[in-house]
């Protein structure tokens, strides 16, 4: 990790950030929304360290502590996937943000990305996608003054001909963290279900899961975001004839319902068949002193560490037996892991770091903040 980051002139005195978040969920989200609780998680832990921030959403409320500025009454998740809700709510927000003369605008859409180039204050984008494809072209064709944050070093190898910034790890909030484990361990019968948790696609392999567990003679719950269009036809025609006694199926659980599954859990499987570019929900899991097993896609050795926090297994028929060993994981080592490199306010201390790099750009040469920059920085 880089600290040696040039400092804004008045480098000590707190921030004004204007954190633009999507129109789609609340802060923090009821259910599902993995960008949503990273942001709600930063957004408290910038306030605790004393900068002024101000949340430019959806709704008529925030649960974070940070001052809530709503574009329009209701959230827009019903019209998830489609252009024009985002559009509009980033116009409605511009505007807003230049009545709220921010030091820095922090930005978690695709749509403000366009438009950044014209706001009074520079721009942070954090890319919480995988910049491959479409996306990588779109993102290579932003303007140059967009200080672009990558998630997960294995995020910016998908595309290192993009201008990253910085890389900065998602963080959970410390009150999400229990100081002592509290589940069992070392116990090979252990009888508790193992745990797939994510939106169902192809991409997640929950046909995996399925198998693997199957493999193992290991019970399993399939927890999963099933809202979407794609979404319900995968489920329907590819899953459901694949379910058997041996599994329980969880549609949209909520955030309380999520954590009482991570909690129970033997371990969190993930089963992905892509280059996941952070996975939230590993951290959320070994918060819990729930170890994960995971396929060596993406991010996944950048926040499990083997043998402490969890396996990590190369190929699909690896994955019963590192479920059947998982068991001699330490939960208080998953937990220590989470505290020690994945914290809300760690996160928020190097966020604010780039915050000030940014705007020291800003200040030495306005017209071409980040030209030639390609090589980034960790923070």
């Amino acid at each position: 990790m880089d600290d040696h980051v040039p400092d804004h002139p008045n480098g000590s005195s707190p921030l004004r950030i204007a954190m633009l978040v999507p129109p789609w969920y609340e802060l923090p989200p009821a259910g599902y929304g993995g960008l949503e609780q990273m942001c709600a998680a930063l957004v408290d832990s910038l306030v605790a360290q004393g900068h002024r921030v101000s949340v430019f959403g959806a709704g008529t409320r925030s649960g974070t502590s940070a001052e809530f500025v709503s574009t329009i009454s209701q959230t827009q998740h019903p019209r998830l996937g489609e252009g024009l809700p985002e559009m509009l709510h980033v116009t409605r927000a511009n505007r807003l943000i230049e009545e709220y003369q921010a030091d820095v605008v922090h930005d978690h859409t695709a749509a403000g990305l366009l438009t950044a180039s014209n706001r009074s204050v520079p721009t942070v984008a954090t890319v919480h996608n995988n910049p491959s494809g479409e996306i990588g072209d779109f993102l290579s064709g932003l303007d140059p003054s967009v200080g672009m944050v990558a998630i997960s070093a294995a995020q910016r190898r998908l595309r290192t001909d993009l201008p990253w910034t910085a890389t900065v790890h998602n963080g959970l909030a410390t009150d999400r963290v229990p100081s002592t484990a509290v589940v069992p361990d070392g116990d090979p019968d252990d009888d508790r279900p193992v745990l797939w948790l994510a939106r169902f696609s192809p991409d997640k392999g929950p046909d995996l899961a399925i198998q693997a567990c199957r493999a193992a003679r290991l019970p399993l719950v399939l927890a999963g975001k099933c809202t979407e269009p794609g979404e319900q036809r995968y489920l329907r025609e590819v899953i459901a004839p694949m379910l058997g006694p041996d599994t329980e199926l969880v549609l949209n659980a909520d955030r309380r319902r999520v954590r009482s599954l991570l909690r129970d859990a033997r371990c969190l499987l993930m089963s992905i068949r892509w280059q996941e570019p952070f996975g939230m929900v590993m951290v959320e899991a070994m918060a819990e002193g729930t170890p994960v097993v995971a396929l060596d896609r993406g991010a996944v050795r950048e926040i499990v560490r083997p043998g402490v926090s969890g396996l990590v297994c190369t190929e699909p028929d690896e994955l019963p037996d590192a479920l059947r060993q998982v068991t001699g994981i330490d939960p208080q080592s998953c937990i220590t892991h989470v505290k020690e490199y994945f914290s809300a306010d760690l996160m928020a201390r190097r966020y604010t770091r780039v915050y000030r790099s940014v705007m020291s750009s800003t200040l030495h040469n306005p017209s071409q903040m980040f030209a030639g920059a390609g090589t980034g920085a960790r923070f």
